[in-house]
């Protein structure tokens, strides 16, 4: 077969398509389309200048969000180390069945702290996505309630960190330590909560609200990263929201309201309770301490404020355990 001469690279460049002819022919094109576009959606190419997006960049604002979506998506399905080598909650759940009738009541609460010690860090921190998927499933099915590290789409800056103990807070224009009950020795705070006053007079203060300041919580929203933008909106979604809280030393669970905002972040703390919310968690002499924080997943508000009773077992010596 005869094969042709090599061509010489200004052959090549003859038979080529003229490069400037073809870049000036696809700008006309793409200067047509963006006309025909914008008389044909004017309120379309209204929106897209409103966020500041140009329409020959579409494609590229497009990869964008694209590469953002699949990275958040395999650090969200990336199992944590600490969570890998743990079993699962419904392995757990099916071991305590087949012990059957002859488990002691105290199973469950030594169950949570065992699993506790092995899931969590030595030291507090905000904790990992997989870490607190596990230890929703484990409150769950151990504890018995609902509940969620991210509730409609809010989430603090940590779920895990230390506890601190609070005084009472005023319910009312007038009121004094006498309303307080035997804890009335812790004090009452010189200020309001964040939420002001409970009720506008004592006349006004119902029995819900009395249980509110019983058993508050105090949470940093303060810190968190869009609350002077969000303020309205995360005040109100924040008030009296019922948090679970869980001491990791002993596996004390109590349902409490969040009633003010703090504590200070130069005080060490990430979260505050009531003197009945400290004493249900560790006993009267607990000041301070590692808890876990979630938000309840309960719609209907029916599950009750004060501590939750899974079992009879106290572990007094841990309860009583000083950070």
């Amino acid at each position: 077969m005869k094969r042709s001469p090599a061509q010489t690279y200004q052959d090549i460049a003859r038979d080529r398509i003229d490069a400037e002819f073809l870049r000036n022919k696809l700008k006309l094109k793409e200067f047509e389309v963006k006309k025909d576009f914008s008389k044909k959606y004017p309120y379309v190419e209204k929106f897209f200048a409103k966020k500041g997006i140009k329409l020959g960049q579409i494609r590229d604002y497009s990869a964008k969000i694209l590469g953002a979506s699949a990275l958040t998506g395999t650090l969200l399905l990336a199992p944590p180390s600490t969570a890998g080598n743990l079993p699962l909650p419904t392995e757990i759940i099916e071991g305590i069945r087949k012990l059957g009738k002859n488990v002691s009541a105290d199973v469950p609460q030594k169950l949570l702290f065992d699993l506790l010690a092995q899931a969590l860090p030595e030291r507090v921190r905000p904790l990992e996505r997989g870490e607190e998927k596990y230890l929703e499933q484990l409150f769950e099915r151990i504890v018995g309630i609902k509940s969620r590290a991210a509730l409609e789409g809010e989430h603090l800056n940590t779920t895990y960190g230390l506890i601190g103990a609070e005084q009472h807070l005023k319910m009312y224009p007038g009121d004094g330590l006498f309303n307080h009950g035997p804890f009335s020795g812790s004090g009452m705070a010189p200020g309001l909560g964040a939420w002001g006053y409970f009720a506008s007079s004592k006349a006004e203060l119902t029995k819900s609200l009395e249980e509110t300041e019983r058993w508050y919580a105090v949470v940093q929203t303060l810190y968190l990263p869009d609350w002077n933008r969000r303020q309205p909106y995360l005040r109100e979604w924040y008030k009296y929201r019922r948090v679970l809280i869980v001491n990791t030393l002993n596996g004390n669970a109590v349902v409490a309201a969040v009633a003010d905002s703090g504590p200070a972040a130069w005080t060490g703390k990430h979260f505050g309770g009531s003197p009945e919310v400290m004493a249900a968690l560790g006993g009267p002499d607990y000041k301070k301490g590692p808890v876990v924080v979630f938000f309840i997943d309960d719609p209907e508000n029916k599950v009750p404020l004060g501590p939750v009773e899974y079992n009879k077992l106290n572990i007094s010596k841990l309860s009583l355990t000083q950070i």
